[in-house]
């Protein structure tokens, strides 16, 4: 794995997928600006935009609290040597009231492991704790996982630093009134200066063999308990400037590296941070364990070496994934664009036939509503034309034939009355002869008719 670090994976991951929601935001967002955009699918991209904004925010807390507390320590070093293990030292007096033992370790460097002497620090805040830094092995190489201050002691991997860190827990001292306590039998104080001191026997429940790391081949082999675990998550503060100088020190003095001084540091212990020389400097009585020199150094100028190219094709391998994954995110994108744009189409085309259906289908409703009135109108005005028609020419007729009978019965009425007339009519009457003086004998009358013209019957 070479010096790639789990850390490095944690940001690449972090910063790529924040960088694909990023970016699929803000074509959202100029999809919604964009004039080519209709109303109904401008309100739908904002709509998508507002749902990404908020998968954006929700995923980002996601990240935040899957990280446990501890990753945020990772130093960022991971190499597939083991450590060495602890050198056997003394621990220098503690210079005033106030300062904590910090136990010394095996950073690693350029060079391969050097020594970061132990030290007292003054700690940040009253009332925290030092937490020391460990090597663990995670699978396919070693992590380094930095130490911190806190109110309680996190795991530190097991590790018998010594000095009250016996691998579980701080029995070095404690904190009172604000102040802190030490225990002299784990702490070398001077106790004219220094008169907050008790005496408490310490029994080492680890067996001490100066392994310098957690898991992997010859590493212990202990998880942290469930208050460890606890007081992984609290509030930490990183380590303070002067314990940070401390440690580029170290990186800087070619003495203190392994390869050199064969896990046997001559400035094993300070009394002060970076104070390197003078009076309270305490050398390395011996190394942990025996120093294998030529398989070591051989094995870390084969890591120096293949370093670069690891990092390289990791980053090479990571650049690809990552524009692999920005490839796959903006197709997707765009073929969920284009699934959006193709089915508001069909529901913009579906609903204007829908519109043009219903347009069609009351407007052939209103024309054939407007025919059938004006056919009834037409069918009454024809109907009352014809009634009128039929009504006045039967008045007409009415009148006509009444006239006619009229007319004829008058004139019948006349005829009778003339004829009626003619037959009242009495006979003129002949004139009467001269009398004679002489009447002669008369002759017999004629008789007249019955009335109606009949003769009399003989």
């Amino acid at each position: 794995m070479g010096t790639s670090t789990q850390s490095e994976l944690r940001a690449q991951t972090g910063q790529c997928l924040p960088g694909i929601l990023a970016s699929r935001c803000r074509r959202s967002i100029h999809a919604a600006r964009s004039s080519k955009v209709g109303p109904g699918n401008r309100r739908m991209v904002w709509q998508r935009w507002f749902e990404m904004r908020k998968i954006c925010l929700l995923l980002l807390a996601f990240l935040i609290l899957a990280i446990p507390a501890t990753s945020f320590a990772q130093f960022g070093v991971a190499i597939t040597i083991a450590p060495p293990a602890l050198p056997v030292y003394m621990q220098p007096m503690a210079p005033a009231d106030g300062y904590l033992w910090t136990p010394g370790y095996w950073a690693y460097g350029d060079e391969g492991y050097f020594w970061v002497p132990g030290t007292w620090v003054m700690a940040p805040e009253v009332g925290f704790l030092w937490t020391p830094g460990y090597w663990g092995w995670g699978g396919n190489a070693y992590a380094w996982n930095e130490g911190y201050w806190g109110r309680h002691v996190g795991f530190y991997g097991g590790v018998n630093y010594g000095f009250g860190y016996g691998g579980v827990g701080y029995e070095g001292g404690y904190w009172n009134n604000g102040a802190f306590y030490y225990n002299r039998s784990v702490n070398n104080v001077n106790v004219t200066n220094i008169h907050n001191v008790y005496n408490k026997t310490v029994i080492n429940g680890t067996r001490v063999n100066h392994v310098s790391y957690n898991g992997g081949a010859g590493g212990i082999n202990v998880r942290p308990t469930q208050a460890e675990e606890t007081a992984a998550h609290e509030q930490h503060r990183s380590p303070t400037a002067m314990q940070t100088q401390h440690v580029h020190a170290a990186s800087s003095n070619h003495a203190l590296l392994a390869s050199v001084n064969h896990g046997r540091p001559a400035i094993a212990a300070t009394p002060k941070p970076s104070a390197f020389s003078g009076h309270g400097v305490v050398a390395a009585r011996q190394a942990g364990t025996t120093y294998k020199a030529a398989q070591d150094k051989a094995t870390e100028n084969k890591t120096v070496a293949t370093r670069p190219n690891e990092n390289r094709a990791a980053e090479n391998k990571a650049a690809a994934s990552r524009s692999n994954e920005n490839r796959a995110a903006e197709n997707k994108a765009a073929a969920s664009r284009s699934n959006e744009n193709r089915a508001a189409e069909n529901k913009a085309a579906a609903s204007r036939s829908n519109e043009n259906r219903a347009a069609e289908n009351k407007a052939a409703a209103s024309r054939s509503n407007e025919n059938r009135a004006a056919e009834n109108k037409a069918a009454a005005t024809r109907s009352n034309e014809n009634r009128a028609a039929e009504n006045k020419a039967a008045a007409s007729r009415s009148n006509e034939n009444r006239a006619a009978e009229n007319k004829a019965a008058a004139s019948r009425s006349n005829q009778n009355r003339t004829e009626t007339a003619a037959h009242a009519q009495p006979a003129p009457r002949p004139q009467a002869a001269p009398r004679p003086e002489a009447r002669p004998e008369s002759a017999p009358r004629p008789e007249k008719k019955a009335s109606g013209g009949r003769e009399p019957r003989q």
